[in-house]
């Protein structure tokens, strides 16, 4: 066993449990005892009272979530050689999960990569990142240079890194807000750039769109919807960027409806369409997505025969489960009712406190208040480039459904 050279928590009996099962988080309220100066963003030992060696961590002192291990190894030593190795691996794994599609998806996922706070998406040549811990923030650079110079290694063309640590979440780690470029990797001036997914080409605003500009985690459940589309009459709810409405489109859908809350949304999804020469058989809407279904319900008739619905993360914490339950549920009821019997529904959640068996629970309500049935279709997960580690249930988020209505 190598020196140790850390400052020492040790933890509850229930934080022992924990860790012992591979989760990586410490909770404030789980430290019994510190021997040495915490220093924010550094490293320390996890005890247990008897004093066996659980794993070492970032602390954060201003975070619910005091200790992030990120090894349970105890001759490990954490040098750049350290995070060189969980960042190729990082990569290798998305290279063979992701094969052709490597050039478009998430290279870093937070604890599921080993690698606590700091997500990373690849938008072609452009690396977009976020830092939600201190101790990560501290090293981003040395982060940063190290993935770029493995990329670039592999034969990859990285041409910048813009940082999306424009999020309030920050605040609670003690870290400021903020967005750019980091300026110690050359980069371009445009913070708009190309990608192309299933076939579609999308530009994707890194600077302004939502989290990091495009979400990559829906990319094969966009491939679903592509596959049963043909033919069909598409009501496309919550379309952010266009991206579920043009995979209908491409998939030979008779006509799509794109909608969404956010003008500047919809004029992206509008664009998207018009390059990628969909949109002579799709409109766009800006409005509420809860004022539209019921406006549409009193009018009556089946204008849709297959509607979308992915909504933004109803809740962000278990306090309000119950009241994104019934957003859920409002929404799926009123899809139900609109659609024709042999009508097809998608609907997900990307929220983790909404977890699978109250989701469906939700939709077996509104089913029945609708007065229909579900046969399902499929039911799928977020793609494999968000990778679940199934000791660490916050990695498991997204949820999603298709249904034939009968």
């Amino acid at each position: 066993m190598v020196k140790r050279e850390y400052p020492i928590v040790t933890v509850t009996p229930k934080a022992e449990a924990s860790l012992r099962k591979g989760h990586p988080w410490v909770y404030g309220e789980e430290i019994i005892s510190v021997f040495g100066e915490l220093i924010n963003g550094e490293l320390c030992d996890v005890l247990t009272k008897k004093g066996a060696y659980l794993g070492t961590g970032f602390i954060s002192l201003e975070s619910k979530i005091r200790v992030r291990i990120i090894s349970n190894n105890a001759n490990e030593t954490f040098t750049p050689a350290f995070w060189e190795r969980r960042l190729k691996y990082a990569v290798e794994y998305r290279r063979t999960v992701m094969g052709e599609d490597f050039s478009n998806c998430r290279l870093v996922f937070g604890e599921a990569d080993g690698l606590p706070g700091l997500t990373i998406d690849r938008f072609s040549d452009i690396l977009v990142s976020q830092v939600l811990s201190f101790g990560m923030d501290k090293i981003k650079g040395m982060i940063y240079e190290t993935l770029v110079r493995i990329l670039r290694d592999m034969g990859e063309t990285i041409n910048g890194v813009y940082e999306r640590n424009d999020v309030a979440i920050r605040e609670l780690e003690g870290l400021t807000q903020y967005k750019g470029w980091y300026e110690a990797i050359p980069h371009p001036d445009e913070t708009v750039t190309e990608i192309t997914e299933n076939k579609i080409k999308y530009s994707v605003d890194f600077e302004n769109g939502q989290k990091t500009g495009f979400f990559l985690d829906q990319k094969y459940n966009r491939l679903a919807i592509q596959k049963i589309a043909k033919g069909k009459r598409v009501l496309d709810c919550f379309t952010h960027t266009g991206s579920f409405a043009m995979n209908a489109a491409i998939g030979g859908a008779e006509h799509v409806t794109a909608v969404d809350i956010s003008q500047t949304a919809v004029d992206m999804a509008r664009h998207n369409a018009q390059v990628n020469n969909l949109d002579d058989r799709m409109d766009f809407i800006a409005t509420d997505v809860f004022d539209l279904l019921p406006e549409l319900d009193k009018k009556g008739g089946k204008p849709y025969d297959f509607i979308i619905l992915d909504p933004p993360a109803f809740t962000k914490s278990r306090k309000t489960v119950n009241n994104a339950e019934k957003g859920y549920k409002e929404i799926n009821y009123r899809a139900m009712k609109l659609l024709p019997r042999g009508g097809y529904l998608a609907t997900c959640s990307c929220s983790h406190f909404m977890k699978s068996e109250l989701f469906e629970k939700m939709l077996v309500s509104a089913a029945a208040d609708a007065g229909v049935q579900l046969k399902q279709i499929e039911v799928r997960r977020q793609c494999c480039d968000h990778p679940i580690l199934w000791n660490v249930p916050e990695t498991d988020y997204l949820k999603f459904y298709i249904f034939q209505v009968v």
